[in-house]
């Protein structure tokens, strides 16, 4: 059998009551939601967003097999410090290789140098020896020169003439033969000058082999480009990496900005190199200063992840607000990469800050003990 509501107060059922009343509820909440609302003084607005910094990858440049990693995610390491090496087994052999071939050709080139100089001393021997032969060869040319003439007279006999004939000709075939002789020295001597430059072209590419391997070596000690904090370790011992293979992605602490989303009504009054401010969600108490270095050209629509102090729009612009370099030294232990906050900017270059988007003079050395709180600024 069906049953009916009792009715209550004004007639009104039980359930119209609840629901009245959990609509109620909803109202005050979303009432309150908006009264809470922290409002802008007049020349300021605001939009949330969150800390982003430059990630650089540290990699290979050869490929390799990893040997150590030495740090870890979450440490923040210095420009120059060595964060992992590449196993350089196989290297250290080929530069061994390489030094040998160059001892051999140093060696080679020794012996073809002391081959020039023994060389040159016998083309030295047999240019004397062609004076020799060419002073043989006058006097013997003189000699049957004269015998000719005292034929004629019957001083000389005929057999006599014919001897020193036959001496000259001896003395001047000797004077041919000490000159192709020459020849044949000199020859000597170029090539084994060649053979010296062979040698010495030989040093001079097993040294510049040695010198690759190397730069090859040295660029297996994997360094930290920039002072930053390793994001994620993207690689272990033992793992084999081709060229190009990424060991860590490395956050830069000292490019570190934070975009907003702001309707055109507040970006048309903004000016490049104007001062904002960054107010993060993990220490409200301590406003950051920053810089307005960039603002949209073009309009786009508010990502949803996206709100503005109001509500949010449609269509907007978005602005990087960059934190100087110098100040991030005191905020580094805040700088992380997703970090939400809140970003504010000027529109009426004359409005002062309000105290509470002061930045203090520095970060009390306690900000990170939870059982020192820190006292004001």
């Amino acid at each position: 059998m069906a049953t009916t509501a009792t009715s209550g107060f004004l007639g009104l059922s039980r359930r119209t009551w609840i629901f009245i009343l959990i609509g109620l509820l909803i109202a005050g909440f979303a009432a309150w939601q908006v009264l809470s609302r922290e409002r802008m003084p007049e020349g300021f607005a605001a939009g949330n967003g969150r800390l982003e910094a430059n990630e650089i990858y540290v990699s290979t440049k050869f490929p390799g097999r990893i040997k150590e990693i030495l740090v870890n995610e979450g440490d923040t390491v210095n420009a120059g410090q060595v964060v992992a090496r590449m196993d350089t087994e196989e290297l250290e052999a080929q530069l061994r290789q390489a030094l040998a071939q160059m001892r051999e050709a140093q060696e080679a080139e020794r012996v073809a140098r002391a081959d020039v100089a023994t060389k040159q001393a016998q083309v030295a021997t047999r240019a004397a020896e062609i004076s020799a032969k060419v002073a043989d060869h006058n006097y013997a040319s003189q000699q049957y020169s004269r015998s000719r003439s005292l034929v004629r007279t019957g001083a000389v006999s005929e057999q006599e003439a014919q001897l020193d004939s036959s001496h000259m000709l001896s003395t001047r075939a000797q004077v041919v033969g000490s000159r192709a002789n020459l020849a044949a020295a000199r020859a000597e001597v170029t090539g084994s000058q060649a053979l010296v430059g062979r040698s010495g072209s030989t040093i001079a590419a097993a040294a510049a082999e040695a010198d690759r391997i190397r730069a090859q070596i040295k660029d297996a000690v994997l360094i930290a480009p920039i002072r930053g904090r390793i994001e994620s370790r993207l690689a272990e011992p033992g793992e084999v990496l081709g060229a190009g293979g990424r060991v860590y992605s490395l956050v830069d602490l000292s490019d570190v900005y934070m975009y907003v989303f702001l309707p055109e009504r507040v970006t048309g009054k903004l000016a490049l190199g104007s001062e904002a401010r960054i107010v993060l969600d993990a220490a409200p108490q301590y406003p950051i200063r920053a810089t307005i270095t960039y603002i949209s050209p073009t309009a786009q629509f508010t990502p949803k992840t996206v709100e503005t102090q109001e509500e949010r729009h449609n269509l907007t612009f978005r602005v990087k607000l960059q934190i100087p370099r110098e100040r991030l030294r005191q905020y580094e232990a805040l700088v992380k990469a997703g970090v939400p906050g809140m970003g504010y900017v000027r529109i009426d270059g004359q409005a002062p800050w309000p105290a509470k988007l002061q930045p203090p003079a520095k970060i009390p050395a306690n900000l990170w003990n939870p059982a020192a709180p820190p006292k004001g600024r």
